[in-house]
């Protein structure tokens, strides 16, 4: 084995993690974005390859009034290294935050010596750094020039990438592993192992309006269909799959009989087989809701990250991180998890991944997020271990087709 021998620098880091921190990039935000791109670009520019910011991918969405309209994203960056190696890894992370620009979360503070809490200081400018600082340690190890690698960091995955699954799908092609920088699913370093997955939808009923005291029996009540739909759609949980109605939009006033209504609602399905009975449960669902209430339903969505299950190449890879996390002193250990993440769109193109790579730390998306410091020199020593092994063919996958 081939250690990484430049010394990871950890004060770089640091200092790195809190110049990106004070820049908002909250998902909607696309001048901070615009911003923080830059900011990458420049900084990963120490590396042997060429970096690009490509255009996010058009994505649309439903307004409360049902209409439907593009909604923005900031540019994705991406970075290849030796694109003519046939043995070839995927890194990707994310710069945006669920932070937005008018958000009071906009400042850091220590909270002891070893804690900073501040907006994506763990998720993940925090990881963003480990994954800059792996890669340049690799690169000056004598296996560099045997393994070639992309790096994707997109603007949107805290709204489920969207506008860049397609470009995920696409580096992830023949490659021989994954590794994603989201922090460790606990403060002391436990990666995230089998995901489920998760589906967002936006369900349009369009009814008929009337007066509520004259002829009330002319109308067609949007809501009280939205209402028969939130409770059909609960009676289809099971063990592998959860059905979360989050909010309700339409109506009118008390008088009159609501011609429209918007049912937003999320899905997380365990297995695969439950997110394919799900979609086709939901067809013959609204086609029933239809012709009960005599409604039109218009349905927008769909499942954005498949269920992650670990296959046996995919667990030779975190055997591979618990074998190096030993060599370096540290205990890794995993633990299934409900979260979801870009890691779950990569083990759908059939690619080993283990998306937990980034710091340790803890209560993301709120207020009260933190990065313990030590950790970011200790997890960038980790990856560089990991991706010189993946170099000299630990994973021995032979060239990918």
């Amino acid at each position: 084995m081939t250690a990484p021998s430049t010394s990871i620098d950890a004060q770089t880091m640091l200092a790195q993690v809190r110049a990106w921190s004070a820049i908002n990039t909250g998902t909607a935000n696309l001048a901070g974005l615009a911003q923080q791109a830059d900011a990458l670009a420049e900084a990963f520019a120490a590396l042997p390859g060429k970096v690009e910011l490509v255009d996010p991918a058009s994505v649309t969405a439903i307004a409360a009034d049902g209409s439907s309209f593009e909604k923005p994203h900031g540019k994705h960056l991406v970075l290849r290294v030796r694109p003519e190696e046939n043995r070839r890894i995927l890194l990707t992370g994310h710069m945006d935050t669920v932070f937005p620009s008018d958000h009071a979360f906009q400042h850091q503070h220590w909270l002891d010596d070893d804690t900073l809490n501040g907006p994506g200081v763990a998720d993940m400018k925090g990881g963003i750094a480990v994954m800059l600082h792996a890669l340049m340690a690799f690169e000056e190890t004598a296996y560099a020039g045997s393994l070639g690698y992309d790096v994707l960091i997109n603007s949107d995955e805290e709204t489920g990438s969207l506008a860049s699954a397609a470009l995920i799908a696409q580096l992830a092609q023949g490659k021989l592993a994954a590794l994603t920088y989201e922090p460790a699913a606990l403060p002391d370093g436990t990666l995230a192992h089998e995901r489920g997955g998760t589906g967002n939808y936006s369900i349009t009923l369009t009814g008929k309006s009337a007066h509520a005291g004259r002829n009330p029996h002319e109308g067609r009540n949007a809501i009280v269909a939205a209402a028969d739909l939130i409770l059909r759609l609960k009676a289809l949980e099971a063990e592998d799959l959860t059905v979360n109605p989050a909010k309700l939009e339409g109506g009118a006033a008390n008088n009159v009989v609501p011609d429209h209504a918007v049912l937003r609602f999320n899905i997380r399905p365990k297995s695969t087989a439950a997110m394919e009975s799900f979609d086709h449960r939901l067809n013959a669902l609204l086609a029933e809701i239809e012709k009960v209430h005599e409604v039109f339903a218009h349905r927008h969505g769909g499942v954005t990250r498949p269920p992650k299950p670990v296959d046996a190449r995919a667990q030779k890879l975190f055997d591979l991180v618990r074998q190096c996390g030993a060599e370096l002193g540290q205990d890794i250990r995993w633990q299934s998890t409900g979260g979801v993440c870009d890691g779950n769109n990569i083990a759908a193109c059939g690619v080993p991944v283990v998306d937990t790579m980034g710091v340790c730390g803890g209560a993301i998306h709120s207020p009260n997020e933190y990065l313990i410091v030590p950790s970011l020199a200790s997890r960038a020593a980790l990856s560089a271990r990991v991706i010189a092994r993946l170099a000299e063919g630990a994973l021995n996958e032979g060239t990918p087709a």
